[in-house]
């Protein structure tokens, strides 16, 4: 039994999956917990090469330069082809870092208007639909208000119609004790 666990781990597996091959490595570093990992560290960003320093007596790859300068010559010039080149590579770069915020800024912004222009909708929305609450429970307190009113108002001219019957009939009467037949009697007694 235990030759058949031994000849199972010895055979290799294959990783079909990152996955796969990201717990095959877990497992291997977990086989021998003692034995200290290695991290590699970030590679470094490369420095501008400097400026080359001036060499003088060099003639280049012209008529009349010995067999030995013209090796220096071309060596300076590649080197200053590499220095140019990065120069470019590095100012290239920069563009698209710079073209990358900017974008990002800009969709940040569009995003923020998107969503004021939104959120400036849902508040109108919500302040509409208040104000329908509102206008719906004033036209019931003022229908309420008016059934109350009419009641009141139809005792009210009831009670005022009583009363101008009553103050109608006493005036009659005064107009009855003060008519001319009557004042006549009045002045005589």
């Amino acid at each position: 039994m235990s030759d058949d666990k031994e000849k199972d781990e010895e055979k290799p597996v294959v990783a079909k999956t990152a996955a796969d091959l990201q717990r095959l490595k877990l497992l291997k570093l977990m086989k021998n917990v003692d034995k200290p990992v290695i991290l590699p560290e970030r590679p470094k960003a490369k420095n501008t090469p400097s400026v080359p320093e001036f060499v003088r007596n060099v003639m280049g790859s012209s008529a009349g330069a010995g067999s030995g300068e013209f090796h220096v010559y071309r060596h300076l010039r590649r080197k200053e082809y590499a220095r140019q080149k990065f120069i470019q590579e590095k100012a290239h770069k920069e563009l698209l870092d710079e073209q990358y915020h900017h974008k990002l800024e800009e969709n940040k912004r569009l995003a923020e208007e998107a969503t004021a222009k939104k959120r400036a909708k849902r508040l109108k929305k919500k302040q509409r639909r208040n104000q329908k609450k509102r206008m719906k429970i004033t036209k019931e307190d003022n229908a309420a208000t008016n059934k109350n009113y009419s009641e009141k108002d139809s005792s009210d001219d009831q009670d005022e119609a009583a009363e101008s019957n009553k103050a109608n009939e006493g005036s009659d009467e005064k107009n009855v004790q003060a008519s001319p037949g009557n004042a006549s009697r009045s002045e005589s007694e």
